[in-house]
Formats: C-alpha cells, sequence, structure tokens
C-alpha cells in the first residue's frame, strides 16, 4: 500500500494557498445536495459541522455528551497559540512552525505544519469575532503569555478556562446552524462502527445511549473528530469517556493508523494520591510561566517532607534544585512537555521526589509572588489555585503546588494526507483523532489551535477535492452494507451482556492500564514492549470470559458502554506496544531506555545535547509509522509514510 500524502508542490509558504486555488469547487446549489455525518462535536468536530453547514451543506453531527458544550475541549486550561506577534518579541509565521517542528522532535509534516502556523493568525480573529473573552492588557489589545517550547509570547488565553470559553463560542455557532435547520444534532448518541460502500466511508453505525437503538445513517462522507486514546493508560487527565472506540473502529475497516506510540505525558498534574483514583487532573502548563520547578537537592530533605517533618517552605535555598533552569537555562521552566515530564521523573527517581508517594515535585510561586504582588497572580490563575486547592487540601498562595507527570495528550491518531482524508476515501479525520500536525511531542496550547484549525479553515476547503467526485445522495441506510455492519454491532453487543463474567469492567481497564504507563509509557524498553504484547491478549483473553456487565442493551447502561470501549483499548493498546517496540529510536514523548545520549557520545563532549537526552536515528526512522490492522492477537502491517524536510534543516534538540 502507498501512501500518498498528497502535498502540494512549490514553496513551503506557498503550498496551503496554492492548494486552496487547485482544489476544486462545489456551487452553492450543489452543496446543498450533499450529506456530511460529523463524529464529534468539540472545537475540531463542532467547528467542522457549523462551517460546513453555513457553507450550505446538510449536516449530521453527533456526540456521546448530553450536549456539545460537554465536549472534553472544555477541559484545555492554558491557552491557544497565534502568530500575531503582539508583543513585539520576534514571532512569526515561521517561528511557530519552526517551534512546532522543533517541538515535535522532526517526526511531523513540515507542510501541515506550516500549514496551521499560517492558519493560527485567523482563528484568534474568528474567536474575538465570536465573542470569546480572551484576556486583555490594560489598554484593551489582547493579551498573550509563554507557553513551553517557545521563547516568545504567542498564547491567546481566557484565565485558567481557554478551553470553555473557545468552544462556547465554537458551540454558538453549531447552534446558529441547528437553529437554521443545517445542522442535526444527535446528542448522547455513540458510533459503533464505520460503512463502507465500495470501499468508500459511506455511513455509520450509532447507538441512542437512552434507549439502546442501534441504528444506521448514510451520508456523502464522514468526519471523525473525537479525540485521543490517552485512556488507554487507565489513569490520564482525560475525561472519564474519552475513547479510542470511533477511531478504533474505522481501522478495523481499513483505516491505517499512524504513529500510536506517540503519547503526551504532561508534567504539571496533581500527584497521584491512592489505588482508588480512576482520573487525575491537571494544572495548566500556563502556571510555569510564573512558577519554578524544584525538587529538593538530597534524598535526606526529600524523606523528611515526605515523613512530615519538612514543608516546602522549611527547604532552604541552596538545598533546592530548580532542575529546569539548571539544565536548560535557554527555556528554563519552559522547556517543552516531553522533556521536563522525563526531567521530574529522573529527580524522582533519584530518590528527590516528594508527596508521601515519593511521585512529586514542587510549583513554586513564592518568588512571583514577592515580586508581582498575589493580587496579579491571583487575576491570572485564580482559578486555577482554587482547583488545586479543593483537590489537594492546600493553598497554593501558600505552599509550592505539587505535580508529577501524567498521560495527557495523543498525538498519533488516523493516517491522513493533505485534504485530511484517511487512506479509506471519504473517511475524514479531525484534530486529536488524526497524527498530522504535532510528531513525536506537542507544544502547550496547540491542541485548542490545531481542532479550531482543522474544524473552520482546512476541511471546508478540502473536502470538496472528495465530494466533487461523488454523487449526492445515491446512499441510502436501507442498503445491505448498512444492514450487515449493523448485525456485525448487535452481535458484539449481545456478546458482551452474555458473558455474565465475576470481574467488573474497570478491573480489566485498570490491569491493562497498569501494563501501558509501566512498559509503554514514559520511558519505554525492547523489554517491556516484548512484555506487554504478551500480557495484552491475556488480559484481552480473560476479559471475553470473565467480565461482567449488568442490565441490558435496551436501555441506558454505562458499563456497556465502558465495555466496548475497554475491549477496543484491549486491542488498540497492542498495536501501540508493536509501534513502540518497532521504533528503534527516542523521539519527543516516545522516550527508549536504550537510546539515549550518553557521556561517550561526540555531540555530548562538543556540547550540542546532554546525557540522558532522547537520541534520534534520522537514517532509520524519519518517517510515519502507518499501521494496518490485521485482527486481534495478530501482528499489525507497518506502512512507512518517509519524511522530508526542505525548509528546516534535521538537528539535535537543544532546549539548553
Amino acid at each position: 500500500m502507498s501512501l500518498d500524502s498528497k502535498i502540494p508542490s512549490g514553496p513551503i509558504d506557498q503550498k496551503w494557498s496554492k492548494h486552496k486555488m487547485d482544489s476544486k469547487l462545489i456551487n452553492p446549489a450543489n452543496k446543498r445536495k450533499f450529506t456530511i455525518l460529523v463524529v464529534g462535536s468539540g472545537l475540531a468536530g463542532g467547528a467542522a459541522a457549523a462551517t460546513l453547514a453555513e457553507l450550505g451543506y446538510k449536516v449530521k453531527c453527533f456526540c456521546y455528551q448530553d450536549s456539545p458544550r460537554r465536549a472534553h475541549s472544555i477541559a484545555a486550561q492554558g491557552g491557544i497559540n497565534g502568530a500575531k506577534n503582539y508583543q513585539n518579541d520576534g514571532d512569526s509565521v515561521h517561528r511557530l512552525f519552526y517551534d512546532t517542528i522543533k517541538g515535535g522532535d522532526f517526526r511531523a509534516r513540515e507542510a501541515n505544519v506550516h500549514r496551521l502556523a499560517e492558519v493560527s493568525v485567523n482563528i484568534i480573529d474568528q474567536c474575538v469575532a465570536q465573542g470569546v473573552p480572551f484576556a486583555r492588557e490594560y489598554g484593551g489589545l489582547l493579551d498573550n503569555r509563554s507557553f513551553g517550547g517557545a521563547q516568545v509570547s504567542r498564547t491567546f488565553y481566557a484565565r485558567g478556562q481557554t478551553g470553555q470559553q473557545l468552544l462556547i463560542g465554537c458551540y454558538q455557532a453549531l447552534e446558529k446552524e441547528i437553529h437554521k435547520g443545517g445542522v442535526t444534532m444527535y446528542p448522547r448518541t455513540e458510533m459503533l462502527d464505520v460503512v463502507l460502500v465500495d470501499g468508500h466511508a459511506k455511513g455509520i453505525v450509532v447507538r441512542d445511549m437512552v434507549t439502546g437503538k442501534i441504528e444506521s445513517h448514510a451520508g456523502d462522507a464522514v468526519i471523525l473528530a473525537t479525540g485521543g486514546y490517552g485512556n488507554v493508560f487507565f489513569l490520564s487527565t482525560n475525561a472519564m469517556g474519552c475513547n479510542v472506540t470511533a477511531a478504533w473502529r474505522a481501522a478495523k475497516r481499513g483505516a491505517l493508523f499512524a504513529n500510536p506510540c506517540y503519547t503526551q505525558i504532561h508534567p504539571t498534574c496533581i500527584p497521584v494520591s491512592g489505588d482508588y483514583q480512576s482520573k487525575l487532573t491537571l494544572m495548566s502548563e500556563s502556571l510555569r510561566n510564573d512558577g519554578r520547578v524544584w525538587a529538593p537537592k538530597t534524598r535526606e530533605i526529600a524523606e523528611k517532607i515526605r515523613k512530615g517533618q519538612l514543608t516546602a517552605s522549611d527547604v532552604a535555598e541552596d538545598d533546592r534544585d530548580y532542575y529546569l533552569e539548571r539544565k536548560y537555562p535557554s527555556f528554563g521552566n519552559l522547556a517543552p512537555r516531553d522533556i521536563s515530564s522525563r526531567a521530574a521523573k529522573e529527580a524522582c527517581d533519584d530518590g528527590r521526589g516528594i508527596a508521601k508517594t515519593g511521585l512529586g515535585v514542587y510549583l513554586d510561586f513564592r518568588d512571583a509572588t514577592a515580586r508581582l504582588g498575589e493580587a496579579t497572580i491571583r487575576a491570572r490563575y485564580g482559578n486555577l489555585f482554587q482547583m488545586y486547592d479543593k483537590i489537594a487540601g492546600q493553598d497554593p498562595y501558600k505552599q509550592p503546588m505539587m505535580i508529577y507527570p501524567a498521560v495527557h495528550y495523543t498525538m498519533g491518531g488516523l493516517w491522513v494526507d493533505y485534504n485530511l482524508m484517511s487512506n479509506v476515501p471519504g473517511l475524514h479525520v479531525l484534530g486529536e483523532a488524526n497524527f498530522s500536525d504535532h510528531g513525536a511531542n506537542r507544544l502547550g496550547a496547540s491542541a485548542l489551535m490545531q481542532g479550531l484549525a482543522d474544524g473552520y479553515f482546512v476541511i471546508p476547503a478540502t473536502i470538496a477535492n472528495y465530494l466533487a467526485t461523488q454523487k449526492p445522495g445515491t446512499i441510502k441506510p436501507d442498503q445491505p452494507e448498512f444492514k450487515a455492519t449493523e448485525a456485525e454491532v448487535n452481535e458484539r453487543t449481545n456478546k458482551l451482556l452474555s458473558i455474565n463474567g465475576k470481574r467488573t469492567v474497570d478491573s480489566f481497564h485498570k490491569q491493562l492500564g497498569e501494563v501501558m504507563w509501566n512498559k509503554c509509557g514514559m520511558a519505554r524498553s525492547r523489554e517491556g514492549l516484548t512484555e506487554a504484547i504478551a500480557e495484552i491478549p491475556a488480559i484481552r483473553e480473560e476479559f471475553w470470559q470473565n467480565v461482567r456487565v449488568p442490565g441490558s442493551g435496551a436501555q441506558a447502561n454505562m458499563e456497556l458502554e465502558k465495555a466496548a470501549r475497554v475491549a477496543d483499548f484491549l486491542e488498540f493498546g497492542e498495536m501501540m506496544c508493536y509501534d513502540a517496540r518497532d521504533r528503534e529510536e527516542s523521539c519527543g514523548g516516545h522516550f527508549r531506555t536504550e537510546h539515549q545520549f550518553t557521556e561517550a557520545d561526540p555531540e555530548v563532549q562538543s556540547g550540542k545535547t546532554q546525557p540522558g537526552e532522547a537520541k534520534r536515528h534520522d537514517d532509520k526512522f524519519c518517517h510515519v509509522s502507518a499501521w494496518e490492522y490485521k485482527g486481534a492477537g495478530v501482528e499489525p502491517v507497518l506502512h512507512k509514510e518517509p519524511l522530508e524536510f526542505e525548509a528546516v534543516h534535521l538537528s539535535i534538540r537543544s532546549y539548553a
């Protein structure tokens, strides 16, 4: 199988303009004849549904939440990037492009990333026009702050609730189109399969989560905007409902899954407090603007803190290791997420971790509060400080926050070309559900940027390239392909209900999560990944023999929903480990312990990097790994899309 990325020719700063000019168009009268199915109503899906309806297409939008306003995009806190250079500090489209390529450890497509940087400036204008209440300076101009992986201030924000405010703007645009009749909304509806007609994605099978009814919807194209798969680890910062089901069911129908091993570990989460936890809470990366990250310099001091014999305030300045400032003086506390996370792990592995578990470091606002005053800190981060106080039971104005890395975002996703269409014709994938823009590590404040870029600006311009080749309205949900797929969904659902075993769904999910975190988490090794590939099928086999799903499928049944999602994680997790084992290098969020720089490397001796940093192997792995599903327990087939760099040069990624 050859992967045609459809990247336009020409200079990189002209590719997107050229592509739009060369793309096919559909006249306004004909747009009304096409029906597009959009799965997901977060920033990517909601923006796509609203914009496509504004253009004249008939849109059906599906979400499993009770309202589009409950989409997980609402949880994003810190901000959204835009290369406006309002601070006059040297930012530009090219600098955002370069920072993103470098931040992703040179494992993203140049053309897609440059388009994202170009579109970023339009996103801010779009959101302001919608009334998004971005923070403003004293004179009324939009304010900016810094985020990890950048030395300029390009992040627009609304205190610590940027995702919520952006989603409200997107939601209002969507509701306008629902009111006008351009969008038909299907809340509390979960997609369970993609329907292929002559090899093209022409419909979906869904379950009404209130009545249990399983039915089909037909369309001329399908858009998946269903987020990431971080909950394969059980504990993550994602909402409990976040899952891989839509993307995985598409993969089982032939869509290639690209770079599944690229998982982002966020450095500023509230540490785990016990085995009873079912999710983790993220503290925004924006806090690293004013907070200083540190750990005790000695194990003895750390042990006294863990035993409650010392507080953070008792630790003298000379006994504090501000390790990010020490190791990465150019970026300091704003080093990228993957590097900051591994540095925290390194300190804790050395026995210098705090919190009762020893898995924690400090994020300290003492110096910023003394410099700026508590009122300024409260204005910038008040709701985040309040949230921390409620969860951790400590006042961060008086004691530093305790933080530790946790699973947050996934850079892998379904493979897409420049038009955001997968290798399955008609199946388009947006936002975190695709792989396209972040490489091996996402920079902070770029998730919201990609979701809105894909939904508001990219897919409305590119989907016509596919639709113009199709005859609208010819696919009906009573066709045999729909009935056959519905039958498969019903069979799988009934099988889950009929097992009547002794273990809960959550017990299997937690067991899988422990394997994934320990062997495919912040650090991986060939040995551990090989063990995981052997262990996951055994968990999956017991799941299908011993899981207990109470209730029936003819009503609301959250355990049934969870069971189907965990069943998908038990298949997907195996592919993830195959990808991580195959990639014999370290890059971004994929850190293989066998592949890191040492004192003996000439790059370390010449000062280009430091011991312990990720060691890429560009001669062997400068490609996208796109995996083809071949069945549960069968090794997937790898397809490679070479990555070519014309505008930037491959180099050692250094933030020192």
